[in-house]
């Protein structure tokens, strides 16, 4: 591989790590309420702010060897895992897309569903402040993608937001409690603005895959069958949502194949 080739791959993964402090940032105050804008970077727990040669991406938390400069209390691992996990995917979007406008959209969507999918795993919602400004932030990829028209996305709009609503509207019915909040309806929304009906369907169907296999996988590891056992859904229709990215025509052309279409 030439210098040439190594030099986009490098400066995105750069790119990448720096948004992802900024997503730790996000994932950390939205739920509480707070400004992502000040004040600067600190330590929840000795509440000092974190110099700047300290808070350079993933170099940071080694230099600290995972300890706070001023409090020794231990740092989450996570941290520089979301910085590392947003930097390779900048990675792989530059080498699937090139340095284009759909690189950029799909870094957007990603960054987001990684934001939404760690505030889900965390604290069970889903804040509106995120997914809808960015059903609308999305409803653009008629601009970005060639293959997406306004009215594509204003359907994926309506059968993400509909089909998620109608499955817990029968569930109501059926069980007469909540089976899905309102934030994963919502959330399939923004996915349907960025991917069409196509990839709603893809990330419905992969997405309950995905959270079928870790809910029984869950039940075995803590040995229990407690059918009230929340698992939240956001993760996984993030998973599906970024699968469709990456792999989504393919393997659905593979799937048309296999069943004779």
């Amino acid at each position: 591989m030439t210098e040439y080739m190594l030099f986009p791959g490098w400066f995105a993964f750069i790119v990448g790590a720096c948004i992802g402090s900024f997503l730790n940032v996000c994932i950390y105050r939205i739920p509480e309420n707070r400004s992502i804008i000040s004040p600067g970077s600190f330590c929840p727990h000795c509440r000092n702010s974190i110099p700047f040669h300290l808070n350079i991406p993933i170099l940071g938390y080694l230099l600290l060897k995972g300890r706070c400069k001023f409090c020794n209390h231990s740092i989450s691992i996570r941290y520089p895992l979301i910085e590392a996990l947003t930097g390779i995917f900048a990675v792989l979007l530059v080498l699937r897309f090139g340095i284009t406008p759909v690189a950029f959209f799909w870094f957007v969507f990603i960054s987001v569903l990684i934001t939404i999918s760690f505030i889900d795993a965390d604290h069970q919602i889903i804040p509106d402040r995120i997914s809808i400004p960015g059903i609308f932030i999305f409803a653009s990829s008629f601009y970005f993608l060639p293959e997406m028209t306004f009215l594509e996305s204003l359907a994926g709009i309506l059968a993400g937001g509909g089909l998620l609503y109608a499955v817990a509207a029968f569930y109501y019915l059926l069980r007469k409690q909540e089976g899905m909040g309102g934030g994963d309806i919502k959330l399939l929304a923004m996915i349907g603005a960025a991917t069409g009906i196509k990839g709603i369907l893809f990330t419905v169907f992969t997405g309950s895959m995905l959270g079928t296999f870790a809910g029984i996988a869950t039940i075995f590891y803590t040995k229990r069958s407690d059918t009230k056992l929340k698992i939240p859904f956001g993760p996984f229709l993030s998973a599906g949502a970024v699968l469709y990215v990456f792999f989504g025509e393919e393997l659905i052309r593979w799937y048309m194949r296999l069943i004779g279409r």
